[in-house]
């Protein structure tokens, strides 16, 4: 059954459906809240329900789905009992082995991807190193929601966007930047900033020597 999705309500126990009408919750409803993925699921498969959500800037974040309390519960007491048994256990450590073994693989082939994009000069070969693994532990974490974990775009593009925005973040005064409040400011400070980013890294691309006091070095030492 596809999923009707509404926005929250004025109260507590009503929606606003797309079109900007309101909606009471049927009384013998309940909401359950985000998190149990499988009962989430098996709920929406069972029958009626009413998926809620909201939408802060780009992003859109669930805020639970209203059913039949106990279209819920049953399913509750189902599922406690499966994951009770001996062969669910298994699963769940077999599953977890398998994304453990997925993580690792593309930890290893995005900080691959990043000493690719940097392409240091051999004399900078140990700084490379420490850069694509600074670089590396901060974009690949599952749920980070940061660039690395997209599919959308090739790895490559991924290790380039990552090893902008760590340089970003840490190499410059962008977090402290005061940007004013008007559109496209913030994009134009940023490839701005990019570009500076862009010219740093070249340099190390060179056979040529690097000052001690350089914006990368001074990033890592305090990671």
């Amino acid at each position: 059954m596809n999923d009707v999705i509404f926005s929250p309500g004025p109260t507590s126990r009503t929606v606003r459906a797309a079109d900007g009408t309101v909606r009471t919750v049927p009384a013998e409803w309940i909401l359950l809240m985000p998190g149990d993925a499988a009962l989430t699921r098996r709920v929406k498969a069972r029958g009626e329900h009413w998926a809620v959500a909201e939408k802060r800037g780009r992003k859109t974040f669930s805020q639970g789905v209203w059913a039949p309390a106990a279209v819920i519960e049953q399913i509750r007491v189902d599922l406690e009992a499966e994951r009770s048994t001996e062969s669910h256990s298994k699963k769940q450590e077999a599953n977890a082995r398998r994304r453990e073994k997925i993580q690792s693989e593309y930890v290893e082939d995005f900080q691959s991807a990043v000493l690719t994009y940097l392409a240091f000069h051999p004399d900078h070969a140990d700084l490379a190193l420490q850069l694509s693994k600074a670089v590396t532990e901060h974009a690949t974490p599952v749920g980070s929601g940061t660039v690395a974990r997209t599919t959308r775009i090739p790895v490559e593009q991924r290790a380039e966007a990552a090893v902008i925005a760590w340089m970003r973040h840490q190499t410059t005064g962008y977090d402290s930047m005061v940007i004013p409040r008007v559109k496209g400011k913030r994009r134009e400070v940023r490839r701005m900033l990019a570009q500076r980013s862009k010219e740093l890294l070249a340099s190390y691309r060179r056979k040529e020597s690097i000052k001690e006091d350089c914006p990368i070095r001074r990033a890592l030492q305090g990671t």
